[in-house]
């Protein structure tokens, strides 16, 4: 029986409300999982008990966050840490801007489900962030879906998620800081201070993955440090992270708008890890958005 149980997985989805637990929870199910939404955490223990005991127990994913519960979620952290089984539960948690979040709900007109009569849409949506921030920093794999189209956030859990990658799976996301630092690096690296060639005028329109822009900055002995010591640092302690059974690891490089530096050192990370590792992902989360 325990045996058996090892290879079942148990996935926790939590975030705040509207950023996209719902889409989550369908890519899933469209890939076999079972799917219950709205797990009260006490209940949590009587699941896994069963999963572990059951030889035919699907892969399973529930949602578990503060609409029924918003005290019960703060004990989710001890109920996690009590759990007396081989079957570990991978936690995902998603989140996006409070002003995303909050153009959502005006746009669907949904009820938030902390909103009351002395709480407001905004209120509502800060203090959610308060309730799951336990959970939050338990979770092994955090994405952003404040960019993210619903098409865009599937094939990330298609890709990171469903398709489970053998040892770490490894994430190069390039990003401005003009447009905020992702929620969801575990890892940031700033390149600003690197040369910019959006100064010159015929190179602005291209991007880091164009021939110009990688042409401009390969001549360019600072670019070539900053990779070379970035490389560095991940692969000295990538291993650690997974000698430490981390299963997922977001590297992020930031530049002003996130068009150029920040792209071609991803480009060229992504180039020199995915020679090397079974799982390695690019994601350029600002690039085309705006001039840099």
């Amino acid at each position: 029986m325990a045996t058996q149980a090892k290879s079942h997985r148990l996935i926790l989805i939590s975030g705040r409300s509207g950023s996209g637990k719902s889409t989550v929870l369908n890519a899933l199910e469209d890939a076999g999982f079972n799917c219950i939404d709205n797990l009260p955490p006490s209940l949590l223990p009587e699941l896994v008990r069963w999963m572990s005991a059951s030889t035919e127990q699907p892969n399973t994913a529930v949602c578990i966050d503060a609409r029924m519960s918003p005290q019960g979620i703060a004990h989710l952290p001890e109920i996690l840490a009590s759990l007396k089984t081989d079957l570990v539960p991978e936690i995902l948690y998603l989140d996006a801007d409070e002003t995303i979040l909050l153009q959502r709900f005006s746009a669907t007109r949904r009820k938030h489900p902390l909103t009351d009569q002395h709480r407001s849409l905004a209120e509502a949506i800060a203090h959610e962030a308060k309730l799951l921030a336990p959970v939050a920093a338990l979770a092994q794999l955090k994405i952003d879906t404040s960019s993210l189209s619903l098409q865009e956030l599937r094939d990330q859990i298609r890709s990171r998620v469903i398709r489970k990658p053998r040892g770490i799976a490894l994430q190069f996301l390039s990003f401005g800081f003009k447009h905020g630092l992702p929620r969801d690096a575990d890892l940031v690296f700033d390149v600003r201070c690197l040369p910019n060639p959006y100064w010159d005028k015929a190179l602005r329109v291209h991007t880091g993955r164009d021939e110009p822009i990688q042409a401009f900055l390969q001549r360019e002995p600072a670019v070539t440090e900053m990779f070379e010591d970035i490389r560095r640092f991940v692969d000295r302690w990538l291993r650690q992270y997974e000698a430490n059974q981390r299963a997922y690891l977001t590297v992020a490089i930031g530049c002003t708008g996130g068009q150029h530096r920040s792209v071609y050192i991803c480009e060229q990370l992504y180039g020199t890890f995915s020679a090397k590792y079974p799982s390695v992902q690019i994601r350029h989360r600002d690039m085309g958005h705006d001039e840099a």
